[in-house]
């Protein structure tokens, strides 16, 4: 499939069109990203439940920097170089560790 096709961009799901992760990003990079997304969405969940409003915005700041890592978020990964991509994920990742 073309990676400028609409379906290696989007996702469907219930009707609702989710932007897909990036395809050019090491199977590594994804896997370690997609941890620490999981790890923010847990950290969300708990701030919620303790209603720990400093903890709940960092919590969802780091969800918000690993989908902008796996291109999910801010600019479109098909409208970038493969190196830019790549430059943004690395970054997301050294911002999470």
């Amino acid at each position: 499939m073309s990676e400028n096709s609409d379906g290696e961009r989007w996702l469907i799901v219930k009707g609702r069109r989710w932007r897909r992760t990036d395809p050019a990003l090491e199977p590594s990079v994804i896997e370690e990203l997609k941890s620490r997304l999981g790890a923010a969405r847990n950290a969300v969940k708990q701030a919620k439940k303790r209603g720990a409003e400093n903890d709940l915005a960092e919590a969802r700041r780091r969800v918000d920097v690993a989908k902008h890592g796996l291109g999910e978020r801010g600019e479109y990964w098909w409208e970038m170089s493969v190196e830019d991509r790549r430059q943004r994920a690395e970054t997301a990742l050294n911002e999470l560790r």
